[in-house]
């Protein structure tokens, strides 16, 4: 067989390191054979492929050294930075687990939903990034690669040297006459990469002017969600739909950004109609199951679930979804199997962790203390930072009338996540009960913070209020 063809065919079958080396053979004998070349470029670029467009992995730099802020104090709903900015009512953090930044948990673990803006320097490098790993991204190690023309293609993915990338794309840009797109949006991707959002914006509107591309839509609207414009971005979104009406990766798009400014009705709209266009997409699936959970539906989620592992998703946090729907819907014969499923297919001990504090939730559901007790107990053993076994452990050493080891526990847990009410809540009220009033009332305070609506909360401090004023 011709090893060109056979190169070819080792791609088409995704043995990207197969082919690569059947080239460099082929290029041994004949060091000028353009069509070598362009093989094992794209070999080696598609060997570290992540699609870029759903890439929002930021390094500690931009986070914290971020010159692009554009309002301090933005209007309620036109940010993605102000926690709690949501003029439709978002759900309540009693019901639903919160971000640092203040959002809900979303259905679909993605690259930046779980991190949010951190505060300070500490909470950045404790924040995991990505969606693979607990470490942030710095920089220079965050790889990000996409398919096209493959000497461009592999500077700018295989190699990461974006400057390079970026001299290339403008001389071939100035050879087009400019008149390519395409070349304008690897130009516009560039820019992305070094943090010039604004020429980057640039980039891709030329680029949707000569072309009107999906992508192009997607990059301009990235671009836009960087600069902490999401209204923009939900228009550029509503126009691209004008121009390719029903398409999935824009709904879906508009549903994320609706769904991180906590408008969570909206967002699940906006998957439902990703549905009907593509019934078998998974982030529009968990997102709506997720959301029937909370709406307090456990019913409704399990048909989603379910669905999912139809569709052939296997993993550890399905089984653990599952395994929680089972429980509040009273299908009590579903419910530890799902979970022994989850423990036996868990990757890391974060995922472990979060199985046992499920099922410490479960032993309080069904009174047994001491089972919930030994739960809460295994996930703080696989994951010591974990802020909301601490406050439940917290609880239960409280019943037990170990009232300064709930202290320290509730100390630890609200130092670990200080977005979480309960911790300073609880710590509120213990400290109220033994009578150290200061420390309740700050505490207190934080949780209100946090917090606004808390009635519980707003009863003590008024009740803090009183006693001070009988001082």
């Amino acid at each position: 067989m011709d090893p060109l063809l056979l190169a070819w065919s080792y791609f088409r079958r995704r043995k990207f390191q197969l082919c690569a080396d059947l080239c460099t053979q082929m290029l041994e004998k004949s060091p000028y054979d353009q069509a070598a070349w362009i093989l094992k470029a794209r070999a080696l670029t598609e060997m570290v492929y992540i699609d870029e467009i759903d890439v929002y992995q930021e390094g500690i730099a931009e986070v914290m050294l971020d010159e692009n802020a554009i309002a301090q104090v933005p209007r309620p709903g036109t940010s993605l930075k102000l926690p709690g900015a949501n003029p439709a009512g978002g759900p309540s953090p009693a019901v639903r687990p919160i971000t640092q930044a203040g959002r809900p948990i979303t259905g679909f673990l993605r690259p930046s939903t779980q991190s949010g803006r951190p505060g300070t320097m500490e909470q950045a490098i404790r924040t995991p990034r990505t969606a693979y790993t607990a470490r942030p991204i710095t920089s220079s190690s965050g790889r990000f690669v996409r398919l096209g023309t493959a000497l461009f293609e592999y500077i700018f993915h295989h190699e990461s040297d974006v400057k390079t990338a970026l001299d290339l794309a403008a001389l071939s840009t100035e050879h087009s006459q400019y008149k390519d797109w395409w070349w304008k949006v690897q130009i516009g991707k560039c820019y992305y990469r070094l943090g010039m959002y604004r020429e980057a914006e640039k980039q891709f509107k030329s680029a949707l002017k000569q072309q009107e591309m999906v992508d192009t839509f997607l990059y301009l609207a990235k671009v836009y969600v960087s600069l902490d414009q999401p209204m923009t971005a939900l228009n550029l979104f509503k126009q691209g739909l004008d121009k390719f009406p029903g398409e999935v990766t824009l709904l879906c798009g508009i549903a994320r950004i609706y769904e991180e400014m906590n408008n969570i009705s909206s967002a699940a709209d906006y998957y439902k109609e990703v549905l009907k266009q593509d019934n078998t997409h998974v982030e529009a699936i968990a997102c709506i199951g997720s959301n029937h959970f909370y709406s307090d539906q456990p019913e409704i989620a399990l048909r989603f679930y379910r669905r999912l592992l139809q569709m052939g998703v296997y993993n550890c946090q399905l089984f653990n979804n599952l395994g929680l729907c089972c429980f509040y819907a009273q299908q009590y014969d579903m419910t530890l199997t799902s979970f022994e499923r989850a423990l036996s297919l868990a990757e890391n001990e974060e995922e472990t962790a979060d199985v046992w504090y499920n099922l410490g939730h479960i032993a309080v559901g069904i009174g047994d203390v001491n089972l919930a007790h030994q739960c809460f107990r295994l996930a703080l053993v696989n994951n010591n930072s974990h802020a909301e076994a601490y406050n439940n452990l917290a609880v239960l050493e409280m019943r037990k009338g170990h009232v300064e080891q709930a202290r320290a526990l509730l100390q630890t847990a609200s130092s670990l996540a200080p977005h979480m009410y309960e911790p300073h809540f609880n710590f509120a009220t213990i400290s109220d009960k033994i009578g150290d009033l200061q420390r309740s009332y700050v505490a207190a305070k934080k949780s209100e913070e946090t917090f606004p609506d808390h009635v519980d909360t707003k009863h003590l401090i008024k009740q803090l209020k009183q006693h001070f004023a009988m001082l």
